[in-house]
């Protein structure tokens, strides 16, 4: 009898998704654990791995469709099998496709353990048989950092000591154009709206219709640690290949900051009517991608040295850009930043990325005269910017936090002091 894989519900609320890509055909052969086919939810693009080992039947769905939890994908049986519709799936357990990201029926001793894909390939290029790891992450399921932790626990490093390479847009997705009309004011070019695009605006718009959102603005005079990175950066480059931006230090101030301030490290529990401090830090970086804004977690910032955190944030930055993030590097922040000062501009007031309770800005670095010891003296000047939600954090705080955090910038001493 043919076996019905359905989409499954990969928690977290995503409901449905976006079939990109087929990479199995009807009648090829497919082993357990095998890539079928690839799926664009939330901001993510993963690839669905096959339950079982057998022949592909029939796909059910055409790539470009909108696809929802429970509908069927894809028939898998042996060779000359019959398609089963999907009303008539087996309802056994061994029967049902177990999400590869939630747990479906009660583990049985012979369960295999949950993972994505992406976090299976991590542990066998580690090595590491997931079979031992304990998953910490929903519903026992083993994560990237879990991974991470028991690579470490062997004494090997759990990260390649690999520069990365940012790829150029051209790489990444080609130019989206659409059909042109004629209007009675002129011509006009439709654009369908990608997938990614509505999740955004959703986001955003619920972003916007739930905080009380404020934005609290403060200057740092960053000379210093302008001029400590200089010192530093041809070194770490040379011995570590990595490319250490300034991202990494403000990454380690604001985790400092958030040790001193923990409401901005929170989230609300609004029906049992509780604020949640989170003792973790795990800090969100808004990449911009040529398809949308994208926000990749970095895991337990506060445990990591600063190349480490280098590292790390490049090769996010590369899968964010490239659409290879798995949901789990998407999900779990608890505070987050927008570097804007790239792109230019004096500040901006960016929103809320939600459950969290703020958002920190990095504005563009400029020479600007400044009056240092009564005398006016160029200085390496910035504005740096949070917006909170005004409900449950009050203006006074926000001052307080911002005045600590720029601190912290203006003077790489008392930083690593404090780290």
């Amino acid at each position: 009898m043919a076996f019905v894989f359905t989409f499954p519900d990969v928690g977290e609320g995503i409901h449905e998704g976006l079939l990109v890509e087929w990479l199995v055909t009807a009648g090829a052969s497919v082993a357990e654990d095998q890539p079928l086919l690839k799926v664009e939810t939330d901001k993510a693009v993963v690839e669905l791995p096959s339950p079982r080992a057998g022949t592909v039947l029939e796909l059910h769905v055409a790539a470009g469709a909108t696809i929802h939890v429970g509908d069927p994908l894809v028939s898998i049986g042996d060779p000359g099998g019959k398609p089963a519709a999907a009303a008539a799936a087996p309802a056994e357990p061994e029967d049902v496709a177990a999400s590869p990201f939630e747990p479906g029926p009660k583990p049985t001793p012979a369960r295999r353990p949950l993972a994505t894909p992406r976090t299976r390939s991590r542990a066998r290029e580690l090595s590491i048989d997931l079979a031992t790891v304990q998953g910490t992450g929903s519903g026992g399921r083993i994560t990237d950092d879990d991974v991470a932790r028991a690579a470490t626990a062997k004494g090997q490093p759990a990260v390649p000591a690999v520069a990365v390479e940012r790829p150029t847009p051209a790489a990444v997705a080609p130019a989206v154009r659409g059909a042109l009309e004629t209007t009675g004011y002129g011509p006009v070019e439709r654009i369908p709206i990608t997938h990614l695009r509505k999740v955004i605006a959703q986001t955003m718009q619920a972003s916007a219709q739930t905080a009380a959102h404020v934005t609290h603005v403060d200057e740092a005079d960053v000379t210093e640690l302008v001029s400590h990175h200089r010192r530093v950066r041809a070194e770490v480059e040379e011995r570590d290949g990595v490319r250490l931006t300034l991202l990494p230090f403000f990454v380690k101030a604001l985790v400092a900051t958030l040790k001193e301030f923990p409401a901005f490290n929170a989230s609300v529990d609004e029906e049992r009517q509780e604020i949640l401090l989170k003792r973790y830090y795990n800090i969100g970086i808004a990449v911009d991608t040529p398809e949308g804004l994208i926000v990749p977690v970095l895991k337990s910032a506060d445990t990591k040295d600063m190349i480490t955190i280098a590292r790390e944030l490049a090769d996010l930055a590369e899968r964010a850009r490239s659409r290879r993030l798995s949901l789990d590097e998407l999900r779990g922040g608890t505070c987050t930043i927008t570097n804007i000062g790239p792109l230019g501009g004096v500040f901006a007031t960016p929103i809320i990325n939600q459950p969290e309770l703020a958002i920190v800005g990095l504005h563009a670095i400029k020479e600007r005269p400044a009056v240092v010891d009564g005398a006016i003296a160029i200085r390496q000047q910035m504005f740096l910017s949070v917006s909170f939600d005004h409900r449950w954090i009050d203006g006074a705080a926000a001052a307080r936090f911002m005045s600590r955090l720029v601190e912290l910038v203006e003077d790489p001493t008392r930083m690593l002091v404090r780290l």
